[in-house]
């Protein structure tokens, strides 16, 4: 099979900063690699032209051409051509892209589309209660109406993305996968009372809230905290999200607060793997992989509690899902695991063990090989 994938974002140090969205597809088109299929990717936005090899997989990084009169649509026919012209030479089957801000929209392939529900513009803005521009919800509904086929990477996320335009054709759901051989279990270097968020700096992924929760605990623990990830500018008061939950935090936390902007990807297991406990309290995510990653790792983990969490955790089991917006009851959480190293320890191997059985690259891998391959015999019947 000749599959090719359309994205953004791709984890490699030759293109632009990559989140969560980019470890799928890496972590998905490893796994087609394994299975002796071929995988292009086509990085869209980037910096410059240029194609190179990542372990078997060719990736076409494609510079933005900036055009200045009707940008978003020649823009988008720009990028067509090359995928077409890249589909013909390489005799590509299938195509996949995410559904965020609708990438393909007013693009037309000679090969049947994909689209991958991550997470639209229009979801994400519904779960932060914040108004959608709409150009993104044009684009984004154009995109989805347009795919030949559309999947979800949780059932929470297909249902809502169906109630918001409106779509009628049915959503097969196929979750985020991780390598559990990638990310292996160390507990010889844990730092005795670290907290860890990892992930960007951002309003809807709790980092506010995560300020407040602190302060509760450093009044009862000398527990630390580790933040990592890239800073962003607040979409409600425009300022540095770093600054704000700096703002929050009372003297006492501020000074067990520390900050590490960026981690390239295949260096943040060795984060994971010294902090005691992980806190991503996020309000807005469709299938979050720093969940799967730190779970995959014997993790006790303390999330959120919306939507998607009940797909992925086992309250009490696998770790605790907890409203973010609870901050006292949230901290009580951490606190109690904090000074119960047992239930720490069965929650992350509970937490492993539902990864490895449910979630595991070779149990998904074989669920998106699967749905690949009937779309592409039904394309084939139809010629």
């Amino acid at each position: 099979m000749n599959i090719a994938f359309l994205t953004s974002e791709y984890p490699h140090s030759d293109l632009k900063r990559s989140a969560g969205l980019g470890s799928s597809i890496q972590n998905l088109a490893n796994g087609l690699i394994s299975q002796n299929h071929n995988v292009t990717i086509f990085v869209v936005f980037q910096n410059h032209n240029k194609v190179f090899y990542d372990n078997k997989i060719k990736i076409i990084s494609i510079a933005r051409k900036g055009f200045s009169v009707f940008g978003w649509y020649r823009e988008r026919k720009y990028i067509q051509k090359i995928v077409n012209k890249e589909s013909e030479s390489s005799h590509l089957e299938i195509i996949e892209a995410p559904d965020w801000t609708g990438i393909t929209a007013f693009m037309k392939f000679g090969i049947p589309l994909v689209i991958r529900l991550h997470g639209t513009d229009a979801y994400f803005c519904h779960l932060e209660g914040r108004q959608q521009k709409r150009k993104n919800f044009f684009f984004e509904k154009l995109a989805l109406k347009s795919a030949d086929a559309i999947v979800s990477v949780s059932n929470f996320t297909s249902e809502l993305t169906s109630k918001l335009f409106k779509l009628k054709s049915k959503i097969e759901t196929i979750y985020n996968g991780i390598d559990v051989n990638l990310f292996q279990p160390d507990h010889t270097q844990i730092i005795k009372g670290q907290l860890l968020y990892f992930g960007t700096l951002i309003r809807k992924k709790g980092i506010l809230e995560l300020a407040h929760i602190f302060n509760h605990i450093v009044d009862k623990s000398d527990a630390s905290l580790l933040l990592i990830g890239k800073d962003t500018k607040d979409v409600l008061e425009g300022s540095s999200t770093l600054k704000l939950f700096n703002e929050r935090l009372i003297e006492t936390a501020q000074s067990r607060v520390q900050h590490i902007p960026e981690v390239p990807y295949n260096q943040i297991k060795d984060y994971i793997k010294r902090a005691n406990i992980v806190v991503l309290p996020s309000f807005a995510e469709a299938f979050p992989m720093t969940w799967l990653e730190a779970l995959a790792m014997e993790k006790a983990l303390v999330a959120s509690n919306i939507g998607w969490a009940n797909e992925l955790m086992i309250h009490g089991e696998t770790g605790i899902i907890v409203d973010p917006k609870d901050h006292q009851k949230y901290a009580e959480f951490i606190l109690e695991l904090l000074e119960n190293n047992e239930q720490s320890t069965n929650f992350g191997k509970k937490g492993r063990d539902h990864i490895i059985e449910n979630f595991s690259t070779e149990i998904i891998l074989k669920q998106n090989i699967d749905f690949y391959m009937s779309l592409i015999d039904k394309q084939s019947a139809i010629r």
